[in-house]
């Protein structure tokens, strides 16, 4: 590089004016361009890949709390549930069913107990109940006298069909759970 650069030197320097100011113009140029490729060019790249990503983290935190507040909300449903099931009063879940069909003036055709699927933490009891020939009014007044119970009721798998003879009545299957703590 040593022996180039007295001859580059030498040689430019014999250049007319004019041809000196058009090389010094290009190198200029030159050394311009590859400034902007090798320094300001990723500089700007970064520059728009951090915006990219603070608009990523962004959404990313959006998500998260909404997604927390979500869980907060199932946290607190599931404490008060949990709740219910440990101050509801321990009983038969079938006479409890049939106290609440007395009252809502229901005549249950069948109560056929299920197998329900075990539970580290609480033990469910499953009933099937079975009415014929009831009104929608005497349904909706059981099944919402079994929601309200005291007890921690729930209703599963309604099915409900009219009847063929009479279009007015119905008849309604469907299954109850009740929950106990096992300690």
């Amino acid at each position: 590089m040593k022996r180039w650069l007295p001859r580059i030197t030498a040689a430019f320097a014999e250049l007319e004016p004019r041809e000196r100011l058009l090389i010094a113009t290009a190198g200029g140029l030159l050394a311009i361009a590859l400034v902007y490729v090798a320094i300001v060019n990723p500089i700007i790249a970064a520059a728009g890949r951090s915006e990219q990503r603070l608009a990523l983290a962004e959404l990313q935190l959006k998500t998260m709390i909404r997604l927390r507040r979500e869980y907060d909300d199932v946290r607190h449903r599931l404490d008060e549930v949990e709740a219910r099931i440990r101050s509801g009063s321990r009983g038969n879940l079938r006479t409890t069913l049939e106290t609440l069909a007395r009252d809502a003036t229901v005549k249950v055709e069948s109560m056929e107990p299920q197998a329900s699927p075990a539970n580290d933490v609480y033990r469910e009891t499953k009933v099937e109940v079975g009415l014929k020939g009831v009104t929608l009014s005497q349904t909706v007044n059981y099944l919402h006298q079994i929601e309200t119970s005291p007890n921690l009721l729930s209703v599963k798998a309604l099915r409900i069909r009219t009847r063929s003879d009479k279009p007015e009545l119905l008849d309604v299957t469907f299954t109850v759970s009740s929950f106990e703590p096992l300690s």
